[in-house]
């Protein structure tokens, strides 16, 4: 008898529980223990900061000159102009790179749907 007989229906759902959830959840766990001791102003801690956020700029970058799927249908410009705005709302928003994705978006969908 399987985990997935009782409810076929159940079995993507649980699948996604047990293989996606909780493998990744158990290391976030892990990682709130142990930023209880960090130093947020240690040099260790600025360099791995410095590090994540190097890494994200680079993402973004890559996606926005080499786009793939959907996002290639939206103009250079568009494009040029989301990573623009992104940048002015992280700084307007004191740092905060969640105003600069929304500011982003926003940017892409609006022009892409005036565009067309």
């Amino acid at each position: 008898m399987s985990v997935f007989s009782g409810d076929p229906t159940l079995a993507p759902y649980l699948a996604l529980i047990l293989l996606g959830f909780l493998p990744s959840e158990i290391w976030r766990t892990l990682s709130v223990v142990v930023a209880r001791r960090l130093d947020e102003d240690s040099e260790w801690f600025l360099f791995v900061r410095s590090v994540a956020t190097v890494l994200l700029v680079g993402v973004v970058v890559k996606i926005a000159l080499v786009p793939s799927r959907e996002l290639a249908a939206a103009p250079v410009w568009a494009r040029g102009a989301a990573f623009v705005v992104a940048a002015a709302a992280f700084f307007a928003a004191r740092r905060s790179v969640f105003a600069a994705i929304v500011a982003g978006e926003a940017v892409i969908i609006l022009s892409v749907w005036l565009w067309r």
